[in-house]
């Protein structure tokens, strides 16, 4: 009898310590996840609360009335297709799911962030569709595919937990720039559309204090410093090499030189150069300080993917990574 009760003890004490080990949040089980679980937290809104944008429909660019100069857009081009996805949408949605051609394009949005992110959404040749998980992980959102429900970090393109663990996703190059910008130089472009099928306030920002303020709303595994918590940078990975390039420095005297290495479509504008080395590879930073946007290329002139992001984001991923710094003319 005391046998009984005793093995009933231990069921019940491994069932206790299992469920603490390995606990589900938002219906997502995170046994063996690659980060503690501790660290990955609710965002408030459940699984799908906040809606990707699965069946996305487009305007032809002389058709986006509701765009101004000014805003900021996420751009893609891709197999001879560009498209533009205002971040105010994205505010709103952060995932769209889309195809350029015969290629599923997962393009990512984190507010809390400020990273735009577009990937090939497959993996070994399968197609994923993807969906906001409601959770974060050091204060970005975590992704999960429909297909195995396994969580993805956007920010280190990695999934962390289920079927697809430890398997990363290509990224593609993307822009963050203003609409104005991008139209120039894109003036073919596609827009996503207002219509989403989803009644949101699109003209109010949820986040529009946000980017100013030095707190974080979610706490990160390492806290940065040297800069504003928001400051942008260019985040740039190549071959396990991290490297960031904060829009600050970009934008000092000693960082601008006259455009030779960035591509034509750049060089009429009025666009600082920095030539640099990453992972053994030679790159050109291009950055335009009037649209806020910053992109790098490799010495052939084909664009390296990257991200463009607030510096506390980049830190919390990589906290050991190198720093570019202007130097004085």
């Amino acid at each position: 009898m005391c046998m009984r009760y005793l093995t009933t003890f231990l069921l019940s004490l491994t069932f206790a310590t299992t469920a603490l080990a390995a606990p589900v949040k938002n219906g997502f089980d995170l046994a063996g996840a690659l980060v503690p679980a501790s660290a990955i937290l609710p965002g408030g809104p459940p699984r799908d609360g906040i809606a990707s944008i699965d069946q996305p429909r487009f305007a032809r660019a002389d058709a986006a009335g509701d765009l101004k100069p000014e805003d900021r857009v996420l751009g893609v081009s891709l197999n001879g297709q560009a498209k533009a996805y205002p971040i105010a949408i994205l505010n709103w949605h952060e995932i769209v799911n889309d195809r350029f051609g015969a290629t599923p394009v997962a393009v990512t949005y984190c507010p809390l962030c400020g990273t735009g992110m577009a990937f090939v959404a497959e993996v070994s040749g399968q197609p994923l569709e993807f969906g906001v998980s409601g959770l974060l992980y050091n204060s970005d959102v975590l992704l999960y595919d429909r297909q195995s429900e396994s969580l993805w970090s956007q920010i280190d393109r990695r999934a962390i937990s289920g079927a697809h663990e430890g398997e990363r996703l290509d990224a593609l190059a993307l822009e963050h720039t203003t609409w104005g910008d991008w139209l120039q130089r894109h003036p073919d472009t596609l827009v996503l559309s207002r219509d989403t099928g989803h009644g949101r306030d699109y003209d109010h920002n949820p986040y529009a204090s946000y980017e100013q303020e030095e707190g974080l709303y979610f706490p990160v595994r390492f806290r940065a410093k040297g800069y504003h918590p928001k400051e942008r940078v260019l985040g740039l990975e190549i071959d396990g090499h991290f490297k960031a390039y904060p829009f600050a420095e970009l934008a000092k005297p000693g960082a601008a030189h006259a455009p030779q290495a960035c591509p034509p479509s750049l060089a009429a504008k009025p666009v600082g150069e920095v030539r640099d080395r990453l992972g053994g590879r030679a790159i050109t930073v291009c950055f335009d300080a009037d649209h806020g946007n910053a992109t790098v290329w490799d010495a052939g002139g084909e664009p390296i993917p990257s991200v463009v992001g607030f510096w506390f984001a980049w830190y919390a991923f990589h906290p050991d990574t190198l720093v570019y710094k202007a130097k004085p003319r």
